[in-house]
């Protein structure tokens, strides 16, 4: 849906400042990925259309792995990393958050 689109920077700076305030609502925890976590990252998104994922892994190259199958599987544009998280935006029918124009 959202895998052919990209995020201007303008759109991305107004992202990150929506974001800056948030919380992480979901975090990975031992067991890493499961659908678990999936289940509640695509409900999060849903929702709010704009989250924060916490993945306290300390391997930086599975890491990013990650957040390339959290990305893959919920088609959510990838906002920003800081540190551990990973901030995500994905439109939802309701369009809560409306973005400047390029």
């Amino acid at each position: 849906m959202t895998a052919g689109l990209n995020l201007s920077n303008k759109q991305k700076q107004h992202l990150k400042s929506l974001a800056h305030s948030l919380k992480p609502v979901v975090l990975l925890g031992a067991n890493g990925l499961t659908e678990g976590v999936m289940a509640e990252i695509e409900l999060a998104l849903n929702h709010h259309e704009l989250i924060k994922v916490k993945v306290p892994e300390e391997d930086r190259e599975l890491r990013e792995q990650i957040y390339a199958t959290i990305l893959a599987h919920t088609q959510a544009y990838r906002v920003q990393v800081v540190g551990k998280i990973l901030t995500l935006y994905k439109p939802s029918a309701e369009a809560k958050i409306t973005l400047p124009r390029n």
